[in-house]
């Protein structure tokens, strides 16, 4: 038995199929992403673990408590708000590094400039006073807190978790899976917490190298938090099942009111963010200010108007109180404005959070309003949502994340197209106006404006040449021993007849290279271009099969006036305000 065991397993034909069998394993997975089926869930247990208990602590023990007192004794209001800002700018000054940084930017600054590294020793002193800030009424969210903290975990556990061959890239890659568990977990909504963590970095692309973790990480999440809270949508639209070509029409119209609302926000809130980060003052000093504002702005709103409505706080309650109570429009619409004024007071200063449900419950009011004084209509619900989604897509530069978002936490999914035709009005009609200082274009697009660039402007005009008669020894001293280049134009009799690359000096023995003349190893056909071509082209040029690593830049009369290299056009793609800048030599 044994022996027939082993001459089937030693037979030519199955060692064949096993060897294809591996082979086409290894091709399978080739990205290595087995390892994320391990390290992915780790991070979406601890961030939902963390984020349950952020929610019970700031909506339950803290906000729950204080939002009825409030309601109650107006006065409290502007005290209330002061100690809880004192307190954040007391700790954020003592604890962090940078007291400016935090929440959401400085997620997405590690991203970009630290390889996902967060620095963990003002991780919860940040966490405490997110929870000071949004628990005792600065009009902000858990959002804020939220991404914070799921990313800094992500971050952390890069570190403790390097045994499953985790490589230094993908610390990144934890940071926004652990940012995209946060957001799932806070909003109950898996698939906002991926699509927002992808869109964040970028204002018009995805971080597409994290889906597969972002996933993962976000279902667990959620699944963590719904185990102690339920799955329940965070806020729960009644929403109709049906709309009509009219109010698609309608959802238009109100994405661009939003979107010139939200961009005007943008400008403002950048604007006073930048003023506050460089006034040289004490960080709780701007804090105590930002404090007395906030409070300000909801004693005033809540002085004019006797409801149920307060733009402070984390404000989850307003959703049902906007759709449901009745309200006038100048409330609504006035609601809107005090929430957005509350929030650069609050957010603008340096509280330490977001505005994602601030933009969320501002467009909801004013969809509100729309509808019943625009479009008179009792849809509240549809125009509610598509004013929500036209806000995020326009404040945070994440359209997707903004339809998917109001589907989600609202149930409203039949609004899919509704929302997703205000979303996307807001988002261009706003530009590139953004709440967010860090967030940047992607870089790959850089190369689409290449057409806009002529060769003349990038190219090197101080140009090395050889002569054709040389020989390969004088080639070599005089000229490669004195400048880093690869290849060199070649000219006879002062006529440019060719080129010759560094390389092809090893197609003859170094005992020959005093004999051999340089035309001897030119290349006859080099690619020419006039200074007037556009950088796109020339770089399909230097891409082709015939190229090696430069273009000769030729008059109309045939005079040599520069060489362009692919490092021109690399440095033509670099850093710059207005386009790609001339090459300086």
């Amino acid at each position: 038995m044994a022996e027939a065991l082993s001459k089937f397993f030693d037979h030519p034909l199955l060692r064949r199929y096993i060897r294809l069998v591996h082979e086409d394993l290894s091709e399978t997975y080739s990205r290595d992403i087995q390892k994320w089926l391990i390290v992915s869930p780790i991070i979406g247990v601890a961030t939902g673990l963390l984020i349950t208990l952020l929610v019970k602590i700031i909506l339950i023990w803290i906000w729950g408590r204080l939002l009825p007192y409030y309601l109650r004794h107006h006065a409290a209001i502007i005290p209330g708000l002061l100690v809880g800002f004192l307190i954040t700018g007391f700790v954020m000054q003592r604890f962090a590094h940078d007291p400016d940084e935090h929440s959401t930017e400085e997620i997405i600054r590690s991203y970009h400039e630290h390889q996902g590294d967060i620095d963990m020793r003002a991780f919860i002193p940040k966490l405490f006073a997110a929870v000071a800030t949004v628990g005792l009424g600065g009009s902000a969210a858990l959002e804020g807190p939220s991404i914070y903290g799921g990313g800094g975990l992500g971050s952390w556990l890069w570190a403790k978790l390097r045994r499953f061959r985790l490589e230094p890239r993908d610390r990144r890659i934890m940071l926004i899976s652990g940012a995209a568990a946060g957001m799932a977990a806070v909003f109950r909504a898996p698939l906002t917490g991926i699509v927002f963590a992808l869109e964040m970095p970028y204002k018009d692309d995805l971080a597409h190298e994290a889906l597969l973790p972002s996933l993962i990480s976000s279902v667990i999440s959620y699944a963590t938090l719904a185990a102690f809270v339920g799955a329940k949508p965070l806020f729960d639209f009644e929403g109709a099942s049906q709309f009509s070509g009219r109010d698609l029409l309608w959802s238009a119209l109100l994405g661009l009111l939003c979107g010139l609302v939200v961009m005007a926000f943008d400008i403002t809130f950048r604007r006073a963010r930048t003023f506050m980060v460089k006034a040289s003052m004490p960080h709780w000093s701007k804090l105590a200010i930002g404090g007395f504002l906030t409070g300000l702005c909801g004693l005033v709103f809540v002085s004019i108007f006797h409801g149920g409505l307060i733009p402070i706080g984390p404000n989850y309650e307003a959703v049902p109180e906007i759709l449901l109570s009745h309200h006038s429009s100048a409330e609504l619409v006035a609601f809107g404005f005090f929430k957005l004024a509350a929030t650069i007071c609050s957010l603008g200063v340096g509280g330490v959070s977001a505005m994602f449900v601030p933009l969320f419950l501002t467009g909801g009011s004013f969809g509100a309003a729309f509808a019943q004084s625009v479009v008179h209509t009792s849809s509240f619900d549809l125009f509610a949502a598509v004013g929500m989604a036209a806000f995020i897509a326009g404040g945070y530069k994440t359209p997707l994340t903004a339809v998917v978002f109001v589907a989600e936490t609202t149930g409203g999914h039949a609004y899919i197209i509704p929302t997703l035709i205000g979303a996307a009005v807001a988002y261009a009609v706003s530009g590139e106006a953004s709440v967010s200082g860090d967030q940047r274009l992607h870089e790959a697009v850089k190369i689409q404006e290449l057409w806009k660039v002529q060769v003349h402007e990038v190219m090197q005009r101080r140009v090395i040449s050889v002569e054709a008669s040389s020989s390969l020894k004088e080639f070599l001293d005089s000229v490669t021993m004195h400048h880093r280049h690869a290849s060199f134009p070649v000219y006879d009799d002062h006529k440019l007849v060719g080129a010759i690359s560094l390389w092809s000096l090893g197609k003859v023995p170094p005992a020959k290279w005093p004999r051999t003349p340089v035309r001897d190893l030119m290349e006859h056909h080099v690619i020419k271009v006039r200074p007037e071509c556009d950088l796109a082209e020339a770089l399909r040029l230097l891409m082709s099969q015939r190229s090696r690593h430069m273009i000769l830049v030729t008059s109309e009369d045939g005079k040599l006036e520069g060489i362009l290299t692919k490092s021109d056009i690399l440095n033509a793609l670099g850093p710059r305000s207005n386009g790609p800048s001339a090459n300086p030599r």
